[in-house]
């Protein structure tokens, strides 16, 4: 089944650099809602205590907050679940044990009653949050020095460039709505980088195989081919995914709702960036017929 005729011409390279302006855009955005609103970093990565309550009438999230501030919890975070279910979220309190902020919750909210109560430490959540940044940029390494090894180190560039392409746009949106980000939502960040690649990966063994096929041809000529002979690929892959991913947004609930955001942002802006910014890049720093090994076996991708 293909979405697309076999012969498509679509003539992807002349749009690189309306592409490239668009991404240099999406990036310094991304940077400077990073610098000016950072990351609302969730209770795994600051410490704390995580409360869920419960009114047996209807309650103002609003009043709750108010409530919680005026009891000494100043950066407390409420969310609703409904109408009488609340996540309150609160920063580690004046070093106090678990029982006495479960006294002083109940204190602060009146008819409440404290259900499941977590607590992280702060130096256990700088630790995940090293941990994290440092899942992330191995992540990132060993993608590049892999696609180097099986292609070439401009392949293992432009790979490397799209892979940082889509997760900072993914932290740019996260910190321009105030969206929290926690380990689930690193965690989505991986997946993208993953799945970001597999596509990249896909479209590169094409080019690869293309440069040895149309050995007259433009390398501009060769990476349009390239993608347009899997673009079917790509769409069916990208949609599928992507309607598993607006299911979970939609009924997954609020736990894995940012979960699923960021997956969808990922995919989206990830199909974008195997096509124009992993295979211009390569282009732009001198991918031709000359820096191609001819005597390397090409991935089995399952194309014609």
């Amino acid at each position: 089944m293909e979405f697309f005729k076999a012969n498509t011409k679509i003539p992807f390279m002349k749009q690189r650099k309306a592409a490239a302006i668009f991404s240099a855009v999406i990036i310094v955005a991304s940077l400077l809602s990073l610098a000016i609103f950072r990351l609302n970093l969730g209770l795994d990565f600051t410490g704390g205590t995580q409360v869920e309550v419960s009114f047996t009438q209807a309650a103002n999230a609003n009043q709750l907050r108010d409530n919680l501030k005026k009891a000494g919890f100043k950066e407390a975070v409420v969310q609703a679940y409904g109408a009488r279910d609340f996540s309150v979220r609160i920063a580690p309190h004046k070093n106090e044990s678990q029982d006495q902020v479960h006294a002083e919750l109940i204190a602060a909210l009146p008819g409440a009653t404290v259900g499941q109560l977590d607590y992280i430490g702060p130096q256990v959540g700088q630790e995940l949050m090293t941990n994290g940044i440092l899942a992330i940029i191995v992540s990132l390494l060993g993608t590049m020095i892999y696609v180097a090894l099986r292609f070439d180190w401009r392949f293992a560039i432009g790979a490397g460039v799209a892979l940082i392409h889509d997760p900072l746009l993914i932290l740019g949106v996260f910190s321009l709505f105030h969206l929290e980000f926690n380990l689930i939502v690193l965690a989505a960040v991986l997946t993208v980088i993953g799945y970001s690649l597999n596509d990249t990966i896909v479209v590169y063994d094409r080019v690869r195989e293309n440069f040895r096929k149309m050995r007259k041809a433009e390398p501009r000529e060769i990476m349009d081919a390239s993608i347009n002979q899997t673009l079917s690929r790509t769409i069916m892959t990208s949609g599928l995914t992507l309607l598993v991913v607006i299911a979970l947004l939609l009924f997954g609930g609020p736990t894995l709702q940012p979960f699923a955001l960021a997956l969808m942002i990922g995919i989206i802006i990830g199909t974008y960036s195997s096509i124009y910014v992993a295979g211009s890049l390569a282009i732009s720093i001198g991918l031709d017929h000359s820096t191609l090994s001819s005597n390397t076996k090409p991935i089995d991708d399952g194309m014609p």
